[in-house]
């Protein structure tokens, strides 16, 4: 697998046609038709946060021997390096997003409303530092919690869910409109709490090191 830099940074106004792509190939079943005026309005609102990875140089998924290919950028005080794959041919400008996150924020809950990574960039830890990114975000905007639904049967997600203290709190009988599927609530504890830092910590410490991800302190 080739070695490839990706970065975790806000979303800007020319990322939203390909956050639409990854949301309609994550969602195909379910999609969340969110038009780019829906985008749009939502990333100028102080309440919601979108999150994107995105990579650089064109690169061929999936080839062995390629150039290793490193870069630096400041995101949130944090630099991430990773391994990641590209698609030539989807290319659509410098900067590939290959994965989204976006919450919004509602007294001083943060819910997530969508975590979604291309097919090509799974299982390389991008929708988990995605994960991190989105929990961190909401600590700075004085969240208390963050809450999110999942399908039933998407037994991965919600495990990576619960390794990041996400507990079950209820369910939505029929929740999903494309086949009746029940959705499984979840929900932190206090985010901003010693414990949950701690272990938050921890955990992304963690996955730099699998990852390959060096571990910055600014």
């Amino acid at each position: 697998m080739q070695e490839l830099t990706y970065i975790i940074r806000p979303i800007k106004d020319e990322d939203i046609p390909q956050v639409i792509e990854i949301d309609h190939e994550a969602f195909s079943g379910e999609w969340l038709f969110r038009t780019s005026i829906s985008y749009r309005r939502d990333i100028k609102n102080p309440m919601a946060c979108y999150i994107v990875a995105c990579v650089q140089e064109e690169h061929e998924p999936h080839q062995q021997g390629t150039q290793k290919i490193s870069w630096f950028k400041r995101v949130f005080s944090h630099n991430y390096t990773t391994l990641a794959t590209r698609e030539r041919s989807n290319l659509h400008n410098e900067e590939y997003i290959v994965g989204f996150v976006g919450s919004w924020i509602m007294l001083y809950e943060a819910h997530i409303i969508a975590i979604a990574v291309r097919n090509n960039y799974r299982r390389m830890g991008i929708g988990e530092r995605l994960l991190i990114s989105i929990i961190e975000s909401a600590a700075q905007l004085n969240a208390k919690i963050v809450t999110l639904e999942v399908r039933a049967s998407n037994k991965a997600a919600q495990a990576l869910y619960k390794k990041y203290g996400f507990q079950v709190t209820g369910r939505r009988p029929r929740y999903y409109s494309d086949n009746g599927e029940d959705a499984i609530l979840m929900s932190t504890d206090t985010i901003t709490s010693a414990p949950f830092q701690a272990k938050l910590q921890q955990l992304k410490e963690a996955h730099a090191r699998r990852w390959k991800v060096p571990s910055l302190l600014q």
